[in-house]
């Protein structure tokens, strides 16, 4: 896979905002893209079993509201809603921590925003180590691999995915959407110079050149 690194970071539009949840302060991660999609199709790729499989990664379980679902290898969690075609939430459950996921589409003429919010615990430990890249960054990567595969319909080669993973421009583009996650925790009220060293950490962990902190 070779791209234009800048032109794809510069598809994903990302935002930082404090919240609060049951009572509880969050920091939420939220991550825009338009796809050249119907909302019926993306919805699809979003939420049928088969199409995740194809660009993110293997899913089993109950994805219906109230339904319990698992990601191999990654998180699992709780079908909290779902209002087909336009919103779903869902639990992040991933090495004892809990998150929550809302997803909602935004039709326009032939494309179809996607917006993502993470609701995470505001743990100032972990953000300080981190910042939103933690997760953001992930989704960043999330985001392109559906993109490939709503251009094209085929899955994502696991071969071709590796090795993308270990390419110079999958270094450039974590580079550029960890830069773009600690800009809007600057906006958000976040300290620069932190914000900078939590981004950089963040790049060092998702490009194999950190410890074994968890980032994910």
């Amino acid at each position: 896979m070779s791209f234009d690194p800048l032109t794809m970071a510069g598809l994903v539009t990302r935002e930082v905002r404090s919240g609060v949840r049951d009572g509880a302060a969050t920091r939420i991660a939220i991550a825009r893209r338009a796809y050249r999609a119907s909302q019926a199709d993306l919805w699809d790729a979003l939420t049928s079993a088969d199409r995740i499989g194809r660009w993110f990664v293997p899913v089993s379980g109950d994805l219906r509201a109230g339904g319990r679902y698992q990601l191999d290898g990654n998180a699992g969690g709780l079908v909290e809603r779902c209002q087909a075609p336009e919103s779903f939430t869902v639990t992040w459950e991933f090495g004892g921590t809990l998150s929550w996921l809302e997803v909602t589409l935004f039709p326009a003429g032939d494309s179809t925003t996607l917006e993502l919010a993470h609701h995470a615990p505001a743990d100032p430990g972990r953000w300080g180590q981190f910042g939103p890249g933690a997760v953001g960054v992930g989704w960043d990567l999330a985001l392109l691999g559906l993109g490939r595969h709503l251009d094209g319909g085929a899955p994502v080669d696991p071969k071709e995915a590796a090795a993308f993973a270990t390419s110079p421009d999958a270094a450039e583009l974590i580079r550029l959407a960890a830069a773009g996650w600690a800009d809007a925790a600057i906006a958000d009220g976040d300290e620069v110079g932190q914000a900078r060293q939590a981004a950089a950490r963040t790049v060092a962990f998702y490009t194999g050149t950190a410890g074994p902190a968890d980032a994910s």
